[in-house]
């Protein structure tokens, strides 16, 4: 089934000059293999395209059962050279948890919720 990520994950996200780095959080074993599965750097570029313009990278972080990603040429230079009104890289990892992914029913999270 196809789900967005607030459904079975948790994430944090903050910036450094044009970089937006994200991290993506499971609560259980079962919902990170499903991440680490389903949120590539294909689709997180594809995302982020409006929002993005450089290369998307994906780290495991198979001891916290999270993903590190980080967005380059996400922040329009970054705070001083942006006139953007956002909070820049704080948002990002709201916007990332609209992201629809295709996970099983029994993850914990959604059997719990279904």
């Amino acid at each position: 089934m196809r789900v967005p990520l607030w459904r079975i994950a948790h994430a944090r996200s903050g910036d450094k000059a044009d970089r937006a780095d994200i991290g993506l959080f499971a609560y259980d074993a079962a919902t990170y293999a499903v991440l680490k599965r389903e949120v590539t750097r294909e689709r997180v570029a594809a995302h982020f395209a409006a929002l993005a313009r450089g290369p998307v990278e994906i780290y495991p972080l198979d001891n916290l059962l999270a993903l590190k990603i980080v967005l380059d040429g996400a922040l329009e230079g970054g705070a001083a050279r942006s006139l953007r009104m956002d909070n820049l890289g704080k948002n990002v990892a709201a916007a990332l948890l609209r992201m629809e992914i295709e996970a099983p029913e029994t993850l914990p999270r959604l059997a719990a919720s279904g």
